[in-house]
């Protein structure tokens, strides 16, 4: 049996660079423990327009991706003006879901901040389960490490 904790970096690994705004930070000055979440989207936006197609065109043929798990391991704190970078990777694809896997670090000190994971299912705006098409599939399954 896996465990569903791992969250290392494997296959192809796409990297963005964002900023530390005011805005994602609590009273303290640290990112907020949810903003997390919505880097490792910005990471696993960047990897799906890399590697695949963008959100967009798979909305547009109708499905939606929508996190059914997330992890997050919080190591060390990002701090307004710090410069990260995410990295993501593709852990898995099967015809009706996929994990992300992310890692966001100190792009100054190199220092891991934060690792984890998202899973998603594929499904239409009813919210109705759907088989993603076999050709994209494929795509993907190429960049699993």
């Amino acid at each position: 049996m896996k465990n569903k904790l791992l969250t290392g970096l494997k296959g192809s690994v796409n990297e963005v660079q964002i900023r530390v705004i005011y805005g994602d930070t609590d009273a303290g000055g640290m990112v907020y423990n949810a903003n997390y979440l919505r880097f490792f989207e910005r990471g696993r936006c960047e990897y799906m327009r890399e590697f695949a197609s963008s959100y967009k065109e798979l909305e547009e043929l109708g499905y939606i991706l929508p996190v059914v798990e997330s992890y997050v391991r919080y190591k060390a704190p990002a701090l307004y003006e710090d410069l990260l970078s995410i990295k993501t990777c593709l852990a898995e694809v099967t015809d009706l879901t996929c994990r992300f896997h992310c890692h966001i670090h100190n792009v100054d000190t190199g220092q891991l901040l934060v690792k984890g994971f998202t899973s998603h299912a594929a499904i239409n705006r009813q919210g109705k389960l759907l088989r993603l098409p076999a050709e994209y599939v494929e795509r993907l399954q190429v960049h699993v490490g």
